[in-house]
């Protein structure tokens, strides 16, 4: 027997479209925010942004923005953003965590400054091209950079940035571009477990980046042993005198005693005291040796 699916009520109906709209109306005006909080974030000194007129509200209308791609141009979904080489002044755009589709960062060759901010997977999660080169950026690379798992291509040369490159940076395993030239980095490069390998240029004109492509990175600095010897041979002629001390001590109280029992003269002491001289004259070419 066939079972028949009743088709919900009218208002029902409107409903559930009603919803689906307002989720696409929400995502577009979600975007639509985002490139307006970019573009109120920088200063625009040669009005490169002159064509972000948000007065127009047509569907799809911010896709003829400069910079900006969409996803389709009848809709307001941003896919990429880039505004390279316009002269933009300012800090990071936090704005951009807006543009919630978005799959290409280009901010270039602008004056940048400030550091990256510590959340940026928050922000930019889904990019898989970020490009933030040629600019002023500074502090370190944030370890949160590489929770953005998709990026295949990130450039930070030309900065102000410093400390050492996150080894977690190697955990990017779509990555085929990554360049920190010119920065102020140091520490061992990383390495990238999908075995992607970068040339020296890549990491080149930093203070002390280290590991290949570059020269191996050294080791802590050896102690000296030179004050272990010299305390050692101080050592061993000091035990060495006083053994020769103590030897004499006994030599010299034996020899007595054979004095007072048998040689009240003491000649035989005389003639056994030749072989003490000896002794003594030994100890003094070892002692002279020794320094």
């Amino acid at each position: 027997m066939v079972k028949y699916i009743r088709a919900p009520p009218p208002l029902v109906t409107i409903f559930l479209w009603f919803l689906l709209i307002e989720s696409f109306s929400n995502a577009s005006q979600s975007d639509v925010e985002c490139l307006r909080a970019i573009r109120d974030s920088l200063q625009d000194p040669s009005n490169n942004l002159a064509s972000w007129d948000f007065s127009n509200t047509t569907e799809g209308s911010i896709c003829h923005f400069t910079g900006v791609d969409c996803w389709h141009d009848d809709e307001n979904r941003v896919l990429n953003i880039r505004i390279a080489d316009m002269g933009l002044r300012g800090e990071f755009p936090l704005g951009v965590a807006g543009c919630s589709s978005i799959t290409g960062f280009d901010i270039s060759s602008n004056n940048i400054h400030g550091n990256i901010p510590n959340n940026i997977s928050k922000l930019i999660g889904y990019v898989t091209t970020l490009d933030l080169s040629s600019n002023q950026l500074s502090g370190q690379i944030p370890v949160d950079i590489a929770n953005c798992t998709y990026l295949n291509h990130l450039r930070l040369d030309d900065n102000q940035l410093t400390g050492q490159i996150p080894p977690q940076i190697g955990l990017l395993n779509r990555i085929k571009t990554f360049s920190v030239s010119r920065n102020r980095l140091s520490g061992p490069v990383p390495r990238f477990i999908n075995g992607t390998t970068f040339s020296a240029e890549n990491y080149a004109n930093n203070v002390g980046l280290c590991g290949e492509p570059l020269p191996p990175c050294q080791g802590p600095a050896r102690k000296s042993h030179a004050p272990v010897i010299v305390g050692g041979a101080v050592g061993g002629v000091a035990f060495s005198a006083l053994v020769f001390g103590i030897v004499m001590f006994v030599f010299m109280k034996k020899m007595s005693r054979k004095k007072k029992k048998g040689d009240p003269l003491g000649n035989k002491w005389a003639k056994s005291i030749k072989g003490a001289k000896r002794i003594k004259a030994s100890y003094m070419y070892i002692f002279f040796w020794w320094h």
